[in-house]
């Protein structure tokens, strides 16, 4: 089955995420190779649609068209017509009008993604809205913890920090609970958006809770540009509270595996003991981004005959 649109995981059927992270091991085997590249896209062109700053996911969307073949443009709204006012409907109408076949958007507005399917014949790829949802990402950390579990039913997941800013937590959440992941969440109070509960999860105001015998930690990022709202008294503070510091990490499994969607606040939200340590999978995520990307842009363009949306 492919997939039309790939807006976020909260309606994608199990059955389709598993497709996905299958999909990405066999993409993954080409990364490795000496030469990094196939045919199945050749004549299909992405384009990646970025109205904020990113580095991973941007990258790594290039690279994972570039390897299947695909020709690729990007465009910079700081320097494109976005700057004269020019509305998201109307760049989804000319990016699509160019003969683009996937366009991979992140925009700072929750359901902006969606918003461009209606105005374009385009494959769309939700590469973070707002404070909605992040799907590759958390479709790429499931496969992290495949690669290092073997599974993910049964397994629990700690996810820290500010839940209530983080589309990345919110992707992760849906995605890990349909696999069955007991996940536990923990943050400051005024990180921890209002009936979380409802979700499925667990949730603390104190990270020791959430991480006692945990087989897998997400730190998430602390998003400073958040706190001019006065949600935490200091970063420093945050650190010694909510930190993700080895004493912390010794409350977990002993095989437990530590994860980062990156970028990381480093003696903020994790330590470099942590982030660096034997535990980290956070530059083995970098590497999956390409893999579990790869297999997106392949099942959306080419993955099958028969088509339908995927909310």
């Amino acid at each position: 089955m492919s997939i039309k649109h790939l807006l976020g995981l909260e309606h994608l059927p199990v059955e389709t995420i598993t497709k996905i992270l299958d999909t990405a091991g066999p993409m993954k085997q080409i990364i490795s190779r000496d030469l990094k590249k196939v045919p199945t896209l050749r004549g299909k062109a992405v384009a990646t649609v970025f109205y904020e700053p990113s580095t991973r996911t941007r990258l790594s969307f290039e690279l994972a068209a570039k390897y299947l073949s695909a020709d690729t443009v990007g465009l910079a709204t700081a320097s494109s017509s976005v700057v004269k006012g020019e509305t998201l409907i109307d760049t989804a109408r000319t990016v699509a009008a160019m003969g683009v076949d996937v366009i991979v958007l992140r925009h700072p507005m929750s359901g902006a993604a969606e918003l461009m399917t209606r105005y374009t014949d385009a494959y769309v790829v939700n590469a973070g809205d707002g404070m909605h949802e992040h799907p590759t990402q958390a479709l790429l950390d499931m496969f992290t913890i495949l690669e290092s579990k073997n599974r993910i039913s049964g397994l629990k997941v700690a996810i820290l920090g500010d839940i209530l800013h983080s589309r990345v937590a919110r992707s992760n959440i849906w995605g890990l609970t349909k696999l069955g992941a007991e996940v536990h969440v923990a943050g400051p109070p005024t990180m921890l958006p209002a009936g979380l509960e409802q979700l499925g999860v667990r949730v603390y105001d104190r990270p020791e809770a959430a991480l006692e015998g945990a087989d897998v930690v997400m730190a998430l990022r602390l998003q400073l540009e958040r706190q001019r709202q006065g949600l935490i008294p200091s970063l420093r503070e945050y650190a010694r509270l909510y930190g993700l510091n080895a004493e912390r990490l010794a409350l977990t499994k002993d095989d437990a595996v530590v994860l980062h969607p990156g970028p990381m606040n480093r003696g903020v939200e994790i330590t470099a003991e942590v982030a660096d340590g034997s535990r980290s999978l956070i530059t083995d995520q970098v590497t999956n981004g390409v893999a579990v990307r790869m297999a997106c842009l392949y099942l959306m363009t080419v993955g099958d005959a028969s088509r339908e949306d995927i909310d």
